[in-house]
């Protein structure tokens, strides 16, 4: 096989176009293989196998600078930079990370997590190249069109354009980003190639073409394809961007290498911000990931004859809870309104579209403009809830301050994939919400402990007209009874388990880990510990919480999430403004650096938050 010959990027430049084709198959076929297993981003990375060959053979990465906007287009990338070895431990503990990293690998410029960076670390790298005199390294940028509804991305471009810096910039256009693309911007790069006008102008240059040339040999056909292109740029989205100050090309198909090869030989030596558009098929050679691909965007591991993901619980998730219970609420209530960043089926609101699609809103990825969206939405008598990745709503921390808590108003943060994730990593573990905002006045944090708590937290956030937020994370629900909803008090915490020697607050669903890390303790030792179900970072139970802790003397804070300025924080903030003294007061949770990727429970254990963690810390707090 070739790709067992490919050890570092110098291995493509010696193969021919065929060699090259057979190499992308291979690729394409491991990475499948590898996923199927371990679980990753597979439809966006299986587009992007020939561009990242036609890059790799063009430029000298990392003499030349490849950033990657969204690292989990780069698997392709990863295999052919010195990491092929090494590839079956693709987003396992200790394994190869699923994004790009620094530390990595030297062919990892920019580390790339979240999308929307690209443009702007390139713009900087080629700004400090350009202030070393006579350097002649290129950079190119890879960024997805599902990254154009990042506002960054264009303010970005604007920039460049202005600088007039010497900056290649690959649009990966797969009509996709996770979900299918919203928005203008969107449209515009689809709705004008079919228009009858750009069509009739096309055949006739073709037919011009095909007058002059009587015989239709290869080189014939890519000459009348590079003008079809050219015509393409008078009516696409080159007339966007060339307004941004580039130079545009393309549209390219990003499954020919050939032609892909041809095009980034040019640009190479063009001076000034261009702009390359590449169309792609995400999920290409895989008919499954070709039939869905929001669904294997980030899939579990799956049987590769099928594609149907290998599940170990038959529970739903959490986030198919809340999406449940939000339809049957939005069916009694029609001013009750949806809105994601992006990831309708991530968060669950894909079945909120389906049964309310005037009421659901998907603003691409605009964190940022959909909270304050919201907030609009809000002050016209809207219930809005906004369902958004812990990692990704850190870029609307501004928005939820100025445009939501200051002003009061009744938006419902559902933030999904809270604590740790797993397998995606440092840039995606949900670990600071509580921390970035606990300290927002007029803000209500609210974490379940199980299924039932999560119902009665959205019943309750929707009726008492305050911003509020409700933590929850990427796992399966516990599969207890289900009982009827019911609103709860605003800063109630609930005793779980009484007890005199030691109390343990715990905030979300780690509860029943420490409800049963304590009986096996009580046994163990002979002593009498208390289990709370904190429900609330803010406002905290006061009462609850002097009451148990100036009686134990020992406390215990268990919450998944930072140590440092969290729930456990806010407790021990409490006693001390209380003037409560205890003789041991211990705070499990994140300490104070990211955590690597693997399974949740791995990670969970390795933190001392699982049942062995919590047993651990009650030994050392009554011994």
């Amino acid at each position: 096989m070739i790709v067992e010959k490919i050890n570092s990027p110098q291995d493509i430049k010696k193969l021919s176009l065929q060699e090259l084709e057979v190499l992308a198959s291979e690729i394409r076929e491991k990475i499948i293989d590898v996923v199927s297993r371990n679980g990753g981003h597979l439809s966006s990375s299986l587009g992007m196998v020939e561009l990242v060959l036609a890059i790799h053979y063009v430029f000298d990465p990392p003499e030349d600078f490849l950033v990657f906007d969204g690292g989990y287009q780069a698997y392709s990338h990863k295999i052919i930079t010195g990491r092929r070895e090494y590839f079956d431990t693709l987003k396992v503990l200790g394994g190869l990370g699923g994004f790009l990293r620094k530390d990595e690998s030297i062919y990892d410029t920019f580390g790339a997590g979240h999308v929307g960076t690209s443009v702007s670390a390139g713009l900087g790298i080629a700004e400090a190249v350009k202030r070393l005199k006579g350097n002649s390294r290129k950079i190119v940028v890879v960024i997805g069109d599902g990254a154009m509804t990042c506002g960054m991305a264009y303010e970005a471009m604007n920039h460049a354009g202005e600088l007039k810096s010497n900056l290649i910039v690959i649009l990966n256009d797969n009509g996709m980003s996770i979900a299918p693309n919203r928005g203008a911007i969107a449209q515009y790069f689809s709705k004008i190639m079919i228009q009858p006008t750009f069509y009739r102008a096309r055949e006739v240059v073709k037919k011009v073409i095909r007058e002059i040339f009587s015989e239709k040999s290869e080189d014939i056909i890519r000459i009348i394809r590079r003008v079809e292109e050219s015509v393409i740029s008078l009516f696409t989205p080159g007339i966007l961007f060339e307004a941004l100050g580039f130079y545009y090309f393309g549209p390219v198909d990003g499954h020919d290498i050939k032609e892909l090869i041809e095009i980034l030989k040019k640009v190479k030596a063009w001076k000034g911000p261009v702009l390359v558009h590449v169309k792609t098929k995400k999920g290409f050679g895989y008919r499954p990931a070709e039939e869905d691909p929001e669904t294997f965007h980030r899939t579990p591991p799956f049987d590769r004859k099928t594609g149907i993901p290998i599940r170990k619980s038959k529970n739903p998730s959490f986030s198919s809870v809340f999406a449940d219970f939000l339809v049957k609420l939005a069916e009694k209530d029609d001013s009750i309104v949806a809105i994601t960043a992006a990831m309708p089926q991530g968060t669950g609101l894909d079945k909120f579209q389906k049964v309310f699609p005037d009421r659901y809103f998907d603003v691409g990825i605009a964190e940022q403009h959909a909270v304050t969206f919201a907030a609009g939405l809000a002050v016209g008598g809207l219930k809005p809830v906004v369902a958004i990745y812990s990692t990704f709503l850190q870029r609307a921390y501004d928005q939820i301050v100025h445009d939501v808590a200051i002003q009061r108003l009744p938006v419902l943060l559902c933030i999904d994939r809270a604590g740790i994730v797993g397998e995606d990593g440092s840039t995606h573990h949900g670990v600071f919400d509580i921390a970035y905002l606990i300290s927002i006045p007029n803000i209500v944090l609210m974490s379940p402990a199980d299924e039932n708590d999560l119902k009665d937290m959205i019943l309750t956030a929707l009726d008492c007209g305050l911003p509020c937020a409700i933590r929850y994370p990427r796992s399966d629900i516990f599969g207890f009874a289900e009982r009827v909803p019911r609103s709860i008090p605003i800063g109630k915490a609930e005793m779980k388990k009484d007890g005199s020697d030691l109390v343990i607050f715990a905030y979300g669903t780690l509860v029943y880990s420490a409800l049963k890390a304590a009986e096996e303790m009580e046994k163990e030792l002979g002593c009498s510990i208390a289990v709370v179900n904190a429900k609330f970072a803010k406002p905290l139970d006061v009462e609850l919480i002097c009451e148990l802790s100036e009686k134990t003397k020992r406390v215990i804070t268990v919450e998944e999430a930072r140590r440092n300025a969290g729930f456990g924080s806010a407790v021990l903030e409490l006693l001390s403004d209380k003037g409560i003294k205890v003789e041991r007061f211990i705070r499990l949770g994140v300490p104070d650096e990211f955590v690597e990727q693997g399974s949740r429970q791995e990670l969970l254990s390795i933190l001392g938050l699982d049942e062995e963690g919590i047993k651990r810390a009650i030994q050392k707090a009554l011994l």
